[in-house]
């Protein structure tokens, strides 16, 4: 997916005098999208709640959204991220069967994509989500899905004030 409307304002499209201030985490980002055409930011599950991960340079390189995924292992997250963004390299149409894909609302870019406000400088920028179904193919907004499965993945695509209140929303307070 590819948002007309989206121009590149990253830190290796434009000089914002900043550069030699790149800490090694910046610089390793800003090398694997040069290198690669995305880096993937990977966030641990910790006591506050479940990991996520996250892409950073599939829009610089390729005009397509950048995505996310949460909840799962943050290395099953990297690689299903890294998958996708060879789709998206290869010219091919970015799917995630059996996986659903919606547009992240602007108003949760500052809790969960620090790293791509950094490298992108400004909102807002395109953001897919990648949803994914429990065993039993059923997506966390499915009133049928399990408390725990229903928890493990944010609903992204509404406004903060209208998600459920729980773990992704406790940095909104």
């Amino acid at each position: 997916m590819t948002d007309a409307a989206f121009s590149c304002r990253c830190v290796l499209c434009h000089d914002y005098g900043d550069r030699e201030a790149a800490d090694d985490i910046d610089r390793m980002m800003i090398d694997h999208v040069q290198r690669y055409g995305w880096h993937v930011v990977m966030v641990p599950e910790d006591e506050a709640g479940p990991g996520f991960a996250y892409t950073v340079g599939l829009a610089h390189s390729y005009g397509s959204a950048e995505l996310a995924v949460f909840g799962l292992d943050i290395h099953v997250m990297h690689r299903m991220l890294n998958r996708l963004g060879e789709r998206v390299a290869a010219g091919a149409a970015v799917e995630a069967s059996p996986m659903e894909l919606r547009n992240v609302h602007p108003g949760w870019y500052r809790t969960f994509f620090g790293c791509a406000l950094a490298f992108y400088r400004r909102p807002p920028l395109p953001f897919l989500q990648v949803a994914w179904p429990d065993a039993d193919g059923r997506f966390p907004w499915d009133p049928a899905a399990t408390p725990a499965h229903r928890d493990s993945q944010p609903l992204l695509w509404l406004h903060p004030r209208d998600h459920r209140s729980g773990v992704w929303t406790a940095e909104l307070a």
